[in-house]
């Protein structure tokens, strides 16, 4: 394989992250500005064993979502009164008031001292998709330890930072702080089955009072460590904007009969025959798109030759970045809208002709369309009228947040990614291609950005929903530094100061 080859295929591996622009920030520590009640960041080694072993417990209890409206609700009512014994703190301080919204989601409400800075939003998710445990290494429900990794559903998503808010802010009550900033901790108990009796409630909860955010923080992007071969150390992508999404269901009704009769077609074949028409019609490809190339172009100048001469001179060599990138499946997914067909359900009986034939399709929206155009290509490319179109749910892709020099909070997630995790240069937006509970709180803010302070390397991608999903103790333990150090970084007057981009 040649050269240039094999560095357009690393460059796309890192488009799977969603890369937006890429900014080098320099002379951060000149540019924080830090109380001098500030609260250093040091933990007892009693502290962090406390760390892991409430995240343990936290994974043990089987929050698991099944389908809207189908939740565990036993385990959902016991880590209701979990989090309540981990961190008394929290719930005995006199600014602080917990709620419980939809019966099993959690909204806290730290009221700060200064009433002039605009509050913001912490997000995270308490349920998680099941967990079958064939595959899996050890029990998905056991918080198992093993050599230094804490296994178990929940451990990437979305318990960590469950667990991660509130002890970074129970450490922070322990030590007599008192925030400067008011902010909002959410914790929704049905993100994995859209959210809607969780996040939706709260943010309508919020809305009702005439509450205004000055930014969120949820789950959504990550800390990627040798994902392309030229870059030595580990990088940071802030999700500014993620895909929207539709479920729609295909079905072909047909007079029932007996198999020994067969009609020409079965409603099965005919179904059959319009999925697969899917499956081998993709979508169009948005790599044409002004801002990808943007992105490719400024991320170029972070890279050595050739691979920056390729993306630097995508009029020439745009056709070729673009062709590599579909042949990937996860590449793929951040220069089009996918398809994917996720169920198919026929036929009563071996010897019956079925009467009808549901399958149901799952596209997830590339942000240069809409959920219209997507439903007009579906039916272009289906090009058959015995198949009904039912959308079982859809909503367009996400806004795009700012990520400029004004925008508060990127540069307090830069600031605070820059400063705990400090072999970390680059730190650039992107796009989620999956979705979360931020998308139920557009109505209270424009920014919104999604993170987590989680290093992961190619094959942890493939544990979130899949098996021997785990994180280490190490890693939980930077991701509760950094609430930890992020809360104080929103209390500091900081200034948004240009910083230089090398171009």
């Amino acid at each position: 394989m040649a050269r240039p080859y094999v560095c357009v295929l690393a460059v796309a591996a890192v488009l799977l992250l969603g890369i937006g622009t890429v900014s080098r920030s320099k002379n951060l520590r000149d540019q924080e500005h830090q109380r001098a009640s500030r609260i250093p960041s040091q933990f007892s080694q009693e502290e962090r064993v406390a760390m892991k072993e409430a995240l343990k417990g936290a994974i043990q209890i089987p929050t698991v979502s099944f389908s809207p409206g189908e939740f565990n609700t036993t385990a959902l009512a016991e880590f209701g009164e979990y989090i309540r014994k981990v961190f008394p703190t929290v719930f005995k301080t006199s600014f602080i008031q917990h709620e419980a919204v939809g019966e099993y989601s959690h909204l806290f409400t730290v009221r700060g001292s200064d009433p002039s800075l605009q509050p913001y939003l912490l997000l995270a998710h308490i349920d998680v998709v099941p967990a079958p445990r064939q595959g899996w290494e050890v029990p998905p429900f056991s918080g198992l330890e093993r050599d230094g990794f804490i296994y178990g559903r929940g451990t990437l998503d979305n318990k960590n930072s469950v667990m991660g808010i509130l002890h970074a802010l129970e450490l922070l009550l322990t030590r007599n702080y008192i925030p400067r900033r008011s902010f909002f901790i959410a914790l929704g108990h049905d993100e994995e089955v859209l959210g809607t009796n969780g996040a939706q409630k709260i943010s309508a909860l919020l809305q009702a009072r005439g509450t205004q955010l000055a930014f969120i923080v949820d789950e959504g992007g990550f800390i990627y460590d040798g994902f392309i071969a030229s870059l030595k150390k580990p990088f940071a992508i802030v999700s500014v904007s993620e895909k929207g999404s539709i479920n729609l269901m295909l079905q072909v009704n047909m007079t029932p009969g007996h198999s020994s009769v067969p009609p020409k077609e079965t409603s099965i074949g005919i179904l059959a025959a319009a999925v697969s028409r899917l499956e081998k019609t993709p979508m169009p490809n948005m790599f044409a798109d002004k801002h990808l190339k943007k992105s490719l172009q400024q991320l170029a100048n972070e890279l050595s030759s050739p691979t920056s001469i390729i993306l630097n001179n995508l009029w020439l060599f745009g056709p070729l970045v673009s062709r590599i990138m579909e042949r990937n499946h996860l590449t793929n997914a951040l220069v089009r809208t996918t398809t994917a067909l996720t169920m198919f359900n026929a036929g009563v009986k071996v010897n019956v002709i079925p009467p009808v034939a549901q399958a149901t399709v799952n596209f997830r929206i590339h942000p240069a369309q809409t959920v219209q155009e997507v439903l007009e290509l579906a039916k272009s490319i289906v090009a058959d009228d015995r198949v009904q179109f039912h959308v079982l749910n859809a909503f367009d892709p996400l806004p795009v947040s700012s990520s400029d020099d004004q925008a508060l909070g990127y540069q307090l997630l830069r600031q605070t990614i820059q400063s705990v995790i400090p072999e970390i240069n680059i730190v650039a937006p992107g796009t989620c291609v999956g979705n979360t509970d931020s998308r139920h709180y557009t109505n209270l803010t424009t920014g919104i950005y999604r993170f987590s302070p989680i290093t992961l390397q190619a094959q942890d991608l493939q544990s979130i929903h899949g098996i021997n999903e785990k994180i280490s103790v190490q890693t939980y333990e930077k991701q509760v530094k950094f609430v930890f150090e992020f809360i104080q970084n929103a209390d500091t007057d900081l200034r948004l100061v240009p910083h230089q981009h090398e171009l």
